[in-house]
């Protein structure tokens, strides 16, 4: 896939949509027999790699974090309960 052929704005897609995207350029790499005209493919692959692993774990931590605060939400109900 050339570079006009991915979108601009990686932000707005899920990581579904990421791996669907990286998916395609894998089964396109696979197909090429000249690998010499692959390289701007594969290099547009590796880009894509990238900026999936760094969403990967943005939502990871944004994860973490919000399991985080309900795992302090229920101890601190307990506590107070525990009080009464």
């Amino acid at each position: 896939m050339k570079d006009k052929n991915l979108p601009n704005d990686y932000t707005s897609l899920s990581l579904e949509e990421l791996t669907k995207e990286a998916n395609i350029m894998i089964e396109d790499l696979e197909r090429q027999k000249d690998l010499e005209n692959s390289l701007e493919s594969y290099q547009n692959l590796l880009k894509l790699n990238n900026i999936i692993e760094k969403k990967f774990q943005k939502d990871v931590k944004s994860i973490s974090e919000k399991t985080k605060q309900n795992i302090l939400k229920i101890t601190s109900k307990k506590n107070a309960k525990r009080i009464k």
